[in-house]
């Protein structure tokens, strides 16, 4: 059909923006928490112990390269400098802070940059509490291990985060998994070297009380105390992160309190050392810099902890869609399967009497007795509207016509303008139960009710110009419009082209996800779409809801919604088959999908009030909007996030959790899938290529709904777009006639 508007393009911006934000966000948040626990000494790779300079292996444990020359310091005699590493935590940190202000002591923390930005608060109470600040890299790194870039940009991150929580810089660096000076390695000391020369002062420890691997109060103590004896100061390494510290914050009240009586003070070390202070005043514009990757980091985190959520959530809803979907497939199973022992008792009681229908009476609702059955064969009009269907048109009209159907059955093609042969095909047909009408393009819906306003029939069946029918189609079609309750029917599409990939992947799509959709929602009496390549309708009906509507562009869900809106019901016939040719690229893929997508939502939209509506209408739009939303529009809407971040999961997190996520969903999927192929008689060979499906096609599909709700958030109109047809029912119609379609593949 004609476009009726171009295509935005607009949209894709935002797609790639917002998928680069997200992913931005996403590594932030990785990298910020990939950060590992300390290890012990003997745990860690030691280089040689001959580059260190004898200087400092046997001096202080405060390091300094002002002048370009290493030099050391110790503590004054009876001065303690507490230092906690790994910091602020939210738990942890005040209980010691808490501590330290009841005793009137100061101390130095050692903090870690993406916790800074996690805890910008705690940070500003330890300054505002007299207690000076540290670097501990952004991520707790091993700056012995990493590329000189990564050691400075840890360090830089540090400064920013702290510029952004409380406005200053800090001159004091502590390196992760470093102790006392006399166990520096060759490594280590070269990482200390730089960060020296970059301005830092480099702080070890004298007493490292390995107080992470948790060795209780007591042992914190003893070897915090190790020179209490001798009045030695120290510099005693502690931590305020990382775990239960609550052997730590007990361990400090008992040093404060055994030593403050002998004489000793404990403060923060450039005030011990007399050192200049370590905090300094940052300018406005590094502020906001630094307030800026605060704030990106804790939207980093929040969007982690909720990504989280939802990839439970959406876990959890498509297991339960599963195995609904498969509970009422099984149900209507049953209920098909004793509708036709109902019917071949009935025809038991008449006594064996001539039986026009191969497989049973088609009544469904049935009559009163003595009174006039309804026509079980009555007059059909099929209307296939056409628009350059010149490859498959003839197959399409020649199935139609080759039917067992034992009513009369008039085909009438509605060429809508085509620039093809399309009409001249149809024309040659020279048959005088088909016509022809030719009229200038105007879209589709149109083009069905220019058919539907010359059809002769009350029922009306509704054809593609692609699409074939087997000989018992318009049969098993029609047979269910003898329940006068019964409005429309939707038929089995099957894809005719399944050879390749993309073929088999449509195939599965249309098996599970369409007609195992279409058992239950007939089941639960709230069909939302007769598909166009095959339904059947009463006039009646359809003059009710004022004929095919033109103003959405999924005009079969449109229709559908009116009709169910009847209170009338629309039902699902299995055994209705017909065979379409589907789109043979993924750009001819992505562009009829868009569209359907589009215009579902459009439908979705129209018929909003539904939802409120009593009756019938109230029961559909109850129970199919609500599930359309979630299941066709929210949750695809996400999925494209969610797989992201599954993505993040294996590079930050434990990969078991999202492995095995993946692994379970692939198996439901190919249970359902299997379970839906042996319902609809088909092979379940084509399931190989499902976890294959899930890294292109699925993706695929799920970035059409992104694109369709953008492109109507942006107010933008979608057009029609014509799909290539590759002639692929031509060939198919003769391999039904010699073989039946059952061995295709």
């Amino acid at each position: 059909m004609t476009p009726r508007r171009a295509e935005p393009r607009g949209h894709w911006v935002l797609l790639m923006l917002g998928g680069l934000v997200l992913a931005v966000l996403l590594l932030l948040d990785g990298f910020a928490n990939n950060i590992v626990g300390e290890a012990p000494r003997d745990a860690r790779p030691v280089g040689s112990p001959g580059t260190v300079p004898a200087a400092v292996a046997s001096g202080g444990p405060v390091v300094s390269l002002a002048d370009g020359a290493p030099r050391s310091r110790r503590m004054p005699p009876k001065t303690i400098a507490l230092t906690f590493d790994d910091g602020p935590d939210p738990e942890w940190t005040p209980r010691l802070l808490d501590v330290l202000r009841r005793h009137g002591a100061r101390a130095t923390f050692f903090t870690v940059g993406a916790r800074v930005a996690e805890h910008p608060e705690l940070t500003r109470r330890v300054l505002r509490e007299g207690h000076e600040i540290g670097s501990h890299t952004y991520t707790h790194v091993d700056l012995a291990a990493v590329p000189r870039w990564r050691a400075r940009l840890e360090l830089d991150l540090t400064q920013r985060a702290l510029a952004g929580a409380a406005g200053v810089h800090t001159r004091l660096m502590r390196m992760p998994y470093s102790s006392r000076p006399d166990g520096l390695t060759g490594p280590e000391w070269g990482a200390a070297r730089r960060a020296g020369e970059d301005g830092y002062v480099v702080v070890l420890t004298d007493r490292d009380t390995e107080d992470w691997a948790r060795p209780g109060t007591t042992g914190i103590v003893r070897a915090a105390l190790a020179g209490e004896r001798r009045d030695e100061g120290a510099v005693v390494m502690l931590h305020d992160s990382g775990g239960d510290r609550a052997g730590t914050v007990a361990a400090v009240e008992q040093i404060i309190r055994r030593l403050r009586p002998q004489g000793y003070r404990f403060t923060t070390l450039t005030e011990a050392l007399d050192l200049p202070a370590a905090q300094v005043r940052v300018s406005a514009p590094e502020r906001a810099f630094g307030w800026t990757l605060i704030t990106a980091q804790r939207a980093a985190s929040t969007l982690t902890g909720t990504m989280g959520l939802l990839l439970a959530l959406a876990g959890i809803a498509y297991v339960l869609r599963l195995l609904a979907l498969v509970l009422l497939a099984h149900v209507h199973v049953r209920r098909v399967r004793g509708r036709e022992r109902r019917r071949g008792r009935r025809q038991r009681r008449r006594g064996g009497a001539h039986r026009p229908w191969p497989d049973g009476d088609p009544f469904v609702g049935g009559h009163e007795p003595g009174e006039m059955p309804p026509d079980p064969f009555p007059p059909v009009s099929v209307i296939v509207p056409a628009y350059n269907e010149e490859a498959n048109i003839a197959a399409t009209v020649a199935s139609l016509l080759d039917t067992d159907y034992p009513g009369t059955v008039e085909v009438i093609v509605v060429d809508d303008g085509s620039t093809d042969r399309t009409a001249l095909i149809v024309e040659s047909i020279a048959l005088p139960t088909v016509h022809l009408i030719r009229r200038r393009n105007g879209g589709k819906p149109s083009a069905l009710n220019t058919g539907i306003g010359v059809a002769r029939a009350e029922i009306l069946v509704l054809v593609d110009g692609d699409t074939v029918f087997q000989r018992d189609t318009v049969r098993h079609l029609v047979a269910p419009f003898a329940d006068p309750r019964v409005a429309a029917v939707s038929g089995n599409t099957k894809v005719a082209n399944r050879g390749g990939i993309l073929g088999r992947w449509q195939h599965i799509e249309y098996v599970i996800g369409f007609n195992l959709d279409r058992r239950m929602f007939d089941i639960l009496r709230c069909m939302p779409t007769v598909p166009g390549a095959i339904g059947a309708f009463r006039r009646s009906v359809l003059a009710q809801v004022g004929g095919v509507p033109d103003d959405t562009l999924a005009e079969d869900t449109d229709l559908t919604m009116a009709v169910c809106r009847t209170g009338l019901r629309v039902v699902y016939e299995e055994k209705a088959l017909a065979w379409t040719e589907t789109p043979s690229s993924l750009r001819q893929l992505w562009r009829q999908r868009y569209r359907w997508c589009y215009g579902t939502m459009q439908a979705m939209w129209k018929h909003r009030r539904s939802v409120i509506e009593h009756g019938g209408s109230g029961r559909f739009g109850r129970r199919c909007l609500p599930y359309m939303m979630v299941f066709q529009v929210l949750l695809p809407l996400f999925a494209p996030a969610i797989d992201l971040f599954a993505l993040y999961g294996l590079l930050f997190l434990d990969p078991t959790v999202p492995v095995l996520m993946w692994t379970a969903f692939v198996a439901a999927q190919a249970a359902a899938g299997a379970y839906a192929l042996w319902l609809d008689g088909e092979p379940i060979r084509p399931l190989w290529t499902l976890p294959l499906q899930q890294f292109v096609y699925r993706q695929l599909m799920y970035l059409v709904v992104v694109q369709s709700v953008v492109t109507a958030l942006l107010g933008a109109r979608l057009g029609w777009h014509t799909i290539r047809r590759t002639g692929t029912l031509a060939d198919f119609r003769g391999r039904e006639q010699s073989e039946g379609p059952v061995g295709y593949t």
